[in-house]
Parts: C-alpha cells; structure tokens; sequence
C-alpha cells in the first residue's frame, strides 16, 4: 500500500539514501505487485549489499518483513528508470499517478501506481 512506501521512502532518505524513485509496478513477468526503488547511493554497490542495506534500513525503522512489500531494487541507469524520469520527472504531482499499459524503456508494465518520480 501506498503508506508503506512512504515509510521505506522516508527511512532510506533519513539514511542519507535519496530516492530517485519509488513505483509500485505489476510487471507481467512476476504476475505481481513490486515496490521498485531507485536510488543514486544504492547504484554504488553490488545487487546484494544493495538489498542489504535497504532491509537493514527497512528494519532499523521499524518495518517488519511482514509488512515490507516485495522490493525490485533497479539503477538510476536502467532503461525503465530513465523513461519514467524522462516522462515524469519534472511533474508538478507524480503520487498516484497510473502507468501502466505501456512500456517504459526496455520493460512492458501491466499497471503501475507511481509513488516518487525525481
């Protein structure tokens, strides 16, 4: 839900961890909903220790691993990243916004419910 990205956005950000973006996305191959996050500081390190670092910022807030959705860390560099930025980046309000039906970069999404786009 949309109050749990809140809270892992405001963690990650209170940890020095500025977001890039934070999109909820159903992409067809997982038949299922993903919290994808984005973030400069994470692009840094290897896919595990970035995940690390996010689940032990996620769990230093107080979220359990019973709330926390399943995460999709991506790079700021990855194809789908840039053309959400591209396309939505500079909107005045991004929270709630629907992508989905489309594709973005290299990736076709189902649905998406965009959370932070910077």
């Amino acid at each position: 839900n949309l109050n749990i990205a809140e809270r892992i956005v405001s963690a990650l950000e209170s940890h020095d961890v500025p977001v890039t973006a934070a999109v909820w996305v159903n992409f067809p191959e997982y038949e299922d909903w993903r919290l994808v996050i984005a973030a400069k500081k994470l692009d840094k390190l290897d896919p595990g220790d970035a995940y690390l670092t996010v689940n032990r910022i996620t769990k230093d807030a107080g979220i359990t691993v019973w709330e926390s959705p399943t995460l999709h860390l991506m790079k700021t560099t990855d194809p789908f990243i840039r053309a959400i930025r591209k396309g939505y980046g500079k909107a005045p309000k991004v929270v709630g916004m629907r992508l989905g039906g489309q594709t973005f970069g290299d990736r076709f999404i189902e649905d998406a419910y965009a959370y932070k786009i910077a």
